[in-house]
């Protein structure tokens, strides 16, 4: 059975394999990295988060509409939204589940934001808990930012819910924590456009690919793939990482994403005991 050293040298492996410019191009990332301005990339990089999944050729597509239906200028598009002038502009656009509604909707209450906040990174560090707090900062802040966008118009329709995740609600928030990554960490992918929240803050963006490789690993034996998971893997990861523990969504996302296989060597029975893995 492997130990916990060699497994972590595995996984820096697999990081420094998939964390390159290269990995840009087929990744939603590659939306927000289209824009130079700030502003651009943090607005633009919220829709690209909440509407990643699917096929990503289909999705990228999708994306690419969104911005020409933006006119390419995400951040002016969404601060100066007026429903009755500019709903026009997102009529049709569809991505499987995410109607035309959503889109409007979604627009609608993230000016809003804008207009109190200032930015998102503002609405997520409002919500954050205080130095002293005992509170995960992650889940406080994504807890604030989809209560936000789904209450600041009291009229919001309740299916805006399905595409707003919240950690309260039991949910891995796979998305929501790729955002945050994309935010803010720094590197050849992510862009580091945050300073409300540290890279050691941050939570492994989990959902049922990348569980799939955890489990094969040994590193998760919940069934579900929730918040509950989230923290018990990150602990983990941030035991490997302190500073830096969503390094690894690079690890269990990329084996998946480029159809490569583990190493036989950490899988199956050669996997590690959890007993001897930390917990959160």
């Amino acid at each position: 059975m492997p130990s916990l050293d060699a497994l972590q040298q595995y996984l820096d492996t697999l990081v420094d394999r998939y964390e390159t410019p290269a990995f840009i191009d087929d990744d939603p990332i590659s939306i927000p990295h289209a824009f130079d301005d700030p502003r651009d990339q943090e607005v633009i990089g919220l829709y690209a988060a909440l509407l990643a999944w699917g096929r990503r050729d289909v999705m990228l597509r999708k994306l690419q509409e969104l911005c020409e239906r933006m006119d390419h200028a995400p951040f002016a598009f969404v601060r100066s939204f007026d429903p009755a002038d500019d709903a026009e502009a997102l009529d049709g656009f569809v991505h499987r589940t995410f109607q035309p509604i959503d889109a409007v909707w979604l627009t609608r209450n993230l000016s809003a934001v804008l207009d109190r906040y200032g930015s998102v990174e503002g609405l997520v560090d409002a919500h954050l808990p205080a130095a002293a707090s005992d509170e995960e900062p992650v889940a406080a802040g994504l807890q604030g930012l989809s209560t936000t966008l789904l209450t600041i118009h009291d009229d919001t329709p309740k299916r805006l819910r399905k595409h707003l995740a919240r950690p309260a609600a039991g949910s891995a928030c796979k998305r929501l924590n790729m955002y945050l990554r994309w935010m803010v960490r720094d590197g050849p992918v992510d862009l580091g456009l945050w300073s409300c929240l540290a890279p050691g803050d941050l939570m492994l963006p989990l959902d049922v690919h990348a569980g799939r490789q955890v489990r094969a690993l040994g590193l998760l034996d919940r069934k579900s793939t929730d918040w509950t998971a989230v923290r018990r893997v990150t602990a983990i990861c941030r035991q490997f990482a302190p500073a830096d523990p969503a390094r690894y969504d690079f690890a269990f996302y990329g084996v998946g994403a480029q159809d490569d296989s583990l190493d036989s060597r950490f899988t199956g029975e050669n996997s590690l005991d959890g007993s001897s893995l930390p917990t959160p």
